[in-house]
């Protein structure tokens, strides 16, 4: 890692291929992403160590987890997390967290996909961890691996060249200063603006987020209570929303020790809040005077924005560089992992020559509307946030009192979709891509709570877990997978004759395996779980192509890697093609 200020023309590069403008956690995903498939990148970032007085973001959903996994780090942020599975799952509304007053109001189990022991819907559940550690987990990971030179202590200004017409002046000049004044230039063939929602990158493409704000903001609180745990008379949950008459908000544990965190919910923005008044606020919230010391309060406003295109030309933009979303529902930093786990293989895809021409104008087109999907479901439960709620009978003994809190019962029913969104992590689909070969078949309609798995062709791989207790996802390799229906070889003749795709993945040099898979554990033919014999795997775990006949499967590996029916990839070596020639697809992967 290079940090700080350096003698004049030492350890800044003067040219890359891949530069990254924020090593936040989009930024050095995508980094990792592409190191994993052999391509180097440089990270710019300009915080020389986190803030662990932020945690921001502290939901790391299945989605992202696998992801994780996928790059051999989801162990790593578990092991790091200082709040385990096992510790609690659930979030629970109530009117405060101490005596006789607090009453639970309703709650939602298994939050967040926090669920201990197997998970099905992914090979990975759902993980609390603030945003600091995660980011260290993924810097410690960066600054281990030789693809990657990770800067610190400098910022990304401006990539000149840039002009409304379009991208021109190859390959782009990116200037970068520090905090002693030091500047440098430096040329890269591929510029990615993760540098957050004042991007440098984006502004200079001239473009704006386009959006709007909410009219009340919001306070972080982290703060220290020895005493709070043990008073707490509700049980264990990774939040708690308080409905209070005087303060609402929300308040959970950063540990199983003595930090905690609160958010304020419902304050004038053009009011300044002193350390007092914050801590009067997290008394009101928890019920008790417990010890309390404020150690970081942090004003903000929940934001809804979208940038009206993701890239120009060679530059691209991930994360909140593109899209700024409210933080109801933890989707942010998720959305933000998305985008750069779609654009690693495009990019890299293209960088190694088997991408095709289409492949990454296709990321905006499937990023960016999933971007929206998660904004508007993010921005109307930011319309129903616990002061919505409030009513002073709530702590009333009596009729009047069980009266009140069955109707907030009732009325709470409308935030399931902020706790329990597994339609949203794992149910967005790149149907309508230029590099998914549609089957005709209807793609599940959009639900925020309900995942229904689907193979339908831009749709992520209905995960399964195998006979032998292993992940489908276990057998997907680094490029594109085929993977069959065991069941089917024998069964199907066309099956036998899979082994075509790979030949047209050697003869276009596009990286392609092939598995004969399944059953599931419970007996199910993969082939009912898929709707079809095969299904060909993006590497971004998503469906490319579903069908059983092999000459299908050939011609989807081509668009599915960007290139048009009307412009095929340049063939390779023929000599390289032999080996595939008779193969079956049951003896090329076990």
């Amino acid at each position: 890692m290079i940090t700080g200020h350096l003698p004049p023309g030492h350890g800044i590069p003067e040219e890359v291929q891949v530069l990254i403008a924020g090593g936040g956690p989009s930024g050095l995903f995508l980094a990792l992403d592409l190191a994993a498939r052999g391509i180097a990148s440089t990270v710019i970032e300009p915080r020389n160590a986190v803030d662990h007085t932020r945690p921001r973001a502290k939901t790391t959903n299945a989605r992202t987890m696998t992801h994780l996994l996928r790059l051999g780090l989801a162990d790593a942020l578990r092991s790091a997390s200082p709040l385990p599975v096992d510790y609690a799952q659930d979030v629970i509304f109530c009117t405060g967290l101490t005596g006789p007053a607090a009453h639970e109001l309703r709650r939602f189990p298994n939050a967040f996909q926090l669920v201990p022991g197997r998970y099905d819907p992914q090979p990975e559940c759902g993980q609390q961890v603030p945003q600091p550690v995660l980011e260290e987990v993924l810097r410690a990971a960066a600054v281990d691996h030789p693809q990657i030179t990770f800067i610190t202590g400098w910022t990304v200004h401006e990539v000149r060249g840039v002009h409304d017409a379009g991208v021109v002046q190859l390959p782009h000049a990116v200037d970068v200063s520090n905090a002693s004044g030091d500047n440098r230039t430096i040329k890269a063939d591929y510029v990615i603006g993760a540098d957050g929602g004042s991007s440098a990158v984006r502004r200079s493409l001239g473009m704006r987020l386009e959006g709007g704000s909410a009219a009340l903001s919001n306070i972080s609180i982290l703060f220290r209570s020895t005493k709070l745990a043990s008073a707490v008379t509700l049980d264990p949950a990774v939040q708690y929303w308080v409905v209070g008459t005087d303060v609402s908000g929300m308040v959970g544990p950063m540990d199983t020790g003595d930090m905690w965190w609160a958010i304020i919910q419902g304050v004038d923005p053009d009011k300044a809040v002193s350390t007092g008044e914050a801590e009067s606020m997290v008394r009101s919230l928890v019920g008790a005077d417990v010890d309390l010391e404020v150690l970081a309060t942090d004003p903000w406003t929940a934001r809804m924005l979208l940038a009206p295109e993701y890239s120009r030309g060679n530059i691209f933009l991930v994360g909140d560089a593109a899209h700024l979303n409210p933080p109801w529902g933890g989707h942010g930093f998720n959305t933000c992992i998305g985008d750069a786990a779609n654009l690693a293989w495009k990019l890299a895809a293209v960088i190694k020559g088997w991408g095709g021409p289409s492949l990454l104008a296709s990321y905006g087109d499937e990023r960016r509307p999933v971007a929206a999907r998660t904004i508007r479901d993010a921005a109307a439960n930011g319309k129903a946030l616990a002061y919505h709620f409030a009513d002073p009978e709530l702590t009333s003994e009596g009729a009047a009192g069980e009266a009140a809190r069955q109707a907030a019962h009732q009325a709470l029913a409308v935030k399931q979709s902020e706790f329990d969104s597994l339609g949203l992590v794992l149910g967005y689909a790149y149907a309508d891509s230029s590099v998914v070969v549609p089957d005709g078949s209807p793609v599940p309609a959009e639900d925020p709570i309900r995942y229904i798995p689907s193979a339908s062709p831009g749709a992520l791989l209905p995960h399964v877990w195998l006979e032998d207790a292993t992940s489908v996802y276990g057998r997907l390799g680094q490029g594109f997978t085929l993977l069959v229906d065991a069941g089917a070889l024998g069964r199907v003749p066309e099956a036998e004759g899979f082994a075509a795709v790979l030949e047209t993945g050697v003869r276009e040099g596009i990286p392609v395996t092939a598995a004969a898979v399944g059953p599931a554990d419970d007996g199910t033919p993969l082939s009912e779980v898929w709707g079809a014999e095969a299904v060909l795997v993006r590497p971004d775990q998503h469906v490319a192509w579903r069908g059983s006949s092999a000459g299908a499967a050939a011609a989807a590996l081509s668009i599915a890697a960007g290139w048009p029916a009307s412009q095929q990839p340049p063939s390779q070596d023929p000599a390289s093609q032999d080996q595939f020639r008779s193969t079956r697809v049951d003896a090329v992967i076990p």
